[in-house]
């Protein structure tokens, strides 16, 4: 088979949308339904397949997170330095869906350092730190995850941050806290001769 990227009339680096987009493009200029008594009617159905082998061909790649190069896939170590392009420029759910789709046996400690890095730039560093803290421990002499761990460990306190509420950005309030302001509130409602609801 052509090079699928040559066939969509697009380069390696477009993003997922830039894929859709030449593909839909192609195919309304190659759908057969436009050659109906046409003699390159055949023409256009082999140009359509081809045109539909070819999108089909880079989106399993792009779930699976590989790349195709020459012919032949690329594993995930081959993805990386584009997925660090992706989080560089701001792009993190294209960053992260292609991290969703690196197999679980493919997930070394550079994925593990990507992840967190999209984590943390979402503000999710509850997750940040667990990959951070994976990827120092898959590869501990690597200065670069070293240093993020580093980071977000003086961020956080050196201890997690749950993203939904935590005694750390709430003020001092956990979900502790309001169920024991909520009996203390009920005590003092009774005290007074009344009940927590009536009070409030």
């Amino acid at each position: 088979m052509k090079n699928p990227y040559e066939v969509l009339g697009i380069t390696r680096n477009a993003t997922d949308e830039e894929v859709k987009k030449a593909y839909r493009e192609m195919a309304r200029k190659y759908h057969p339904d436009n050659y109906v008594d046409n003699p390159i009617a055949d023409l256009a159905e082999e140009k359509m397949q081809e045109i539909n082998d070819a999108y089909d061909k880079i989106m399993n790649e792009r779930r699976k997170g590989g790349r195709q190069t020459g012919g032949a896939y690329q594993s995930a170590n081959s993805s990386f330095p584009d997925i660090r392009n992706l989080i560089a420029s701001g792009r993190f759910e294209e960053a992260q869906e292609l991290l969703d789709g690196i197999p679980t046996s493919e997930r070394n400690a550079e994925w593990h350092f990507l992840n967190g890095s999209v984590l943390y730039k979402r503000g999710w560093f509850d997750g940040a730190y667990s990959d951070f803290a994976t990827a120092c421990r898959m590869d501990p002499q690597n200065p670069e995850y070293r240093e993020a761990f580093n980071r977000i460990q003086r961020q956080t306190g050196g201890g997690y941050h749950n993203p939904y509420g935590s005694s750390a950005n709430m003020g001092g309030c956990n979900t502790c806290d309001v169920c024991q302001g909520l009996i203390c509130a009920d005590c003092c409602c009774e005290c007074m001769g009344g009940d927590l609801i009536r009070c409030c």
